[in-house]
Parts: structure tokens; sequence; C-alpha cells
């Protein structure tokens, strides 16, 4: 039985994007259709590498183009058509920025854990140290080799087992030494390393922001493409409210907010198995509440997950009791992004009006 592109579209059109309550083909998920001989190539506008919901939509197509006697040829490819800018970064897929309202709250740490996780999930993975003045990235991630030079003179950053690292921290001779620097020059430095490094191609690239809500976040905010926003809070009250001021500067700046990290948010206490409250609860909710904006995750307070830890990140260590929990919210962020970019798609094919395109009926099997 002979089964044209426009057919087999008809079927896909069955197939739900469970975040977005949407079939794909009405979405414009679906950016081509074609068939040759016993396969069928299908080429989607996803965007999200190794985020679980775009892996089971995956799986949901192939059921379909299998049932229709084809062997599926899925594909992904996301770019001006579908309304992404690719002129700043054009190599990297998903700019995630990790933020929060104050320091102290783990945020370099959740930003680190983030990127390890991406990468062992399969992803090509970089991390920009943002935070120039406390620039921990390479304790978290440490590097064996300083950063290289390419003929261009672009930078190229060392690699921590798979994760393309680069920060100010890599230019101090003694870890001690403070990076003394006004404004301007902080700017200098964060342009210079989305400009001049070679990340390669990437897709994700993890930019932990400084805390607060000062000139290089907002430059940072202007410049790059982000995908989205990390907000790491405390369940403490005031950085809580720090963490509310920062949501309010994304959302001035159109920047989509992913969701909010609730960092040391019980201690389970090994002894007795209680589970107590040291810094209060309930913080992370009304962000949430007020802001539309998804808990990405509630980590604990435990020692394995420090930002001291010179071990590495602890999303990496299989005996940590806080493995499962970092990788649930590596896995969150990574369908959130999938998510908003589904939902960017759909907007901008919406205002276009397009059709889903297919080939002509003569590339199909049997004529």
């Amino acid at each position: 039985m002979t089964i044209t592109a426009s057919e087999l579209t008809d079927r896909l059109a069955a197939v739900e994007d469970p975040m977005n309550d949407d079939d794909i083909v009405s979405m414009g998920l679906v950016t081509d259709v074609a068939i040759a001989e016993d396969a069928a190539r299908v080429t989607l506008a996803f965007n999200a590498p190794y985020a679980p919901t775009e892996i089971e939509i995956g799986n949901a197509i192939r059921d379909v183009v299998e049932d229709a006697g084809l062997e599926p040829d899925l594909r992904a490819s996301v770019g001006a058509d579908e309304g992404f800018d690719d002129d700043v970064l054009p190599d990297v897929k998903n700019v995630v920025a990790v933020a929060s309202g104050k320091g102290g709250v783990g945020k370099t740490t959740v930003a680190a854990n983030l990127a390890a996780g991406l990468n062992d999930r399969g992803a090509r993975v970089g991390i920009l140290d943002a935070d120039v003045h406390g620039p921990n990235v390479p304790r978290l991630l440490p590097t064996e080799n300083e950063p290289g030079v390419t003929p261009n003179d672009e930078i190229v950053p060392p690699a921590s087992d798979g994760v393309r690292v680069m920060s100010t921290d890599h230019m101090m001779p003694d870890g001690d030494e403070p990076a003394v620097m006004r404004g301007p020059m902080v700017n200098n430095v964060m342009m210079k390393f989305v400009n001049e490094v070679e990340w390669g191609r990437l897709d994700y690239l993890v930019v932990d922001l400084p805390p607060g809500t000062g000139d290089a976040s907002l430059n940072l905010l202007q410049t790059l493409p982000v995908a989205g926003v990390v907000v790491v809070t405390t369940p403490q009250e005031m950085a809580v409210a720090d963490a509310r001021k920062g949501l309010r500067l994304f959302e001035d700046h159109d920047a989509p907010v992913l969701g909010v990290v609730e960092n040391m948010a019980a201690f389970h206490c090994p002894n007795c198995e209680d589970v107590h409250d040291p810094f209060g609860s309930g913080g992370a909710d009304e962000i949430s509440d007020d802001y539309d904006a998804p808990i990405l995750s509630e980590l604990p307070v435990h020692p394995d997950f420090d930002s001291g830890d010179m071990d590495g990140p602890t999303v990496r260590d299989d005996d940590s009791a806080v493995q499962d929990d970092l990788f649930e919210f590596v896995d969150a962020t990574a369908d959130r992004i999938g998510e908003i970019n589904r939902q960017q798609v759909a907007e901008h094919v919406a205002e276009r009006g397009d059709d889903v395109p297919t080939e002509p009926e003569t590339a199909n099997a049997g004529d």
C-alpha cells in the first residue's frame, strides 16, 4: 500500500505535544515530510536535544511512520524560518542563564551541575562563568589545560570531562587574587567571552550570571539570544525577595523564565530520618504562583551538594543521595527549554499562516 507525504502528515496530526496541549502538525513542528522508497524523512522544529518530552514525541512519531509501513528518518532543524535569531552564537542552539537575586544561594553549584548533567545525558555543552568577581565554576568543573588560541586569535575553552569551560579564573595566576574591575571593564570581558571564544557546536551554553541585577546581567541579556533563565533561591525570606527582583528584570527584557530552583529546601537527617526546614519553606511556591514559573527542583541540604566540593559536580557521583534529584532537575530544565522553543515555533507559524510543507508527490514510494 502506497502512502503519500500528505497522508502521512495527516496521520502525524494524531501525535500530541503533552506540554503544550496541541498536536505537532497544527503547531507547525513538522516542517517537512518526504517519502522515498521505503523510508519517510520527517523534519521537526525541535531544539532541545535529550529533553525527555521531545524524545517521547519522537518515539510516537516513529510509531506512526512504522504503522504506515515505512522506515522512520527523523531530523531536527530550527532556524530563522521558525523565528530563531542565529546572528549571535550561530553554532549554539540554546543559551541557558542561571541567575540569583543574591549571592550564597548555590547558583554556581546549580549551574555547574546543570551543565555536567546535560553533558552526561549526551548533549554538547559549554559553560560561561559570567560571575567575574566570583569565578568559581572551575572549582566544580576543573580543567587540565588552559584556554588555547586559534590562528584567528579566538579563545578555545578547555574542557572538563566534556563540558567546555570559560572563566576569568583562567586569567588569574593566583586563585586568591581578586578580580578588581569596574563596570565597563567587566562588560568588556564578558563581550570578549561572547564574541571571541570558539565554542564550537553546542546544544546548550549555560551562563552562570553574577548575583543581583547589575550591568553584567543586563548587558548579557541584551546581547545573547537567551532561551531561558533558571532562577536559584533558598527558602529564606530575603533570598526570595531578591529572586523576585531578578524575575522582574527578566520579565521586563522578554527573557523566558524556565523556572525556579529552591536550594537548601530541606534537611534529611541521616540519624533520625526526619525532614527539617532549617531555612523555612514555601518561598519558591509563592514565586511560582505569582510569576507562573514552575518549580524545577527543590534541592536538599546535603554534604554532597556543596559549592565547596572540589571533587566535581555531584550529578556525576553515582554514590550520592542527591544524584537522582539533580538529574530530575536537569531533565525538567531541558523539557522547559523544549516547551518554550516549541511554543515560539507555533506562534511564529501562526503569525505567518503557513501550511505544513511536504515534498512533491513524485517523491513518494511507488511512484
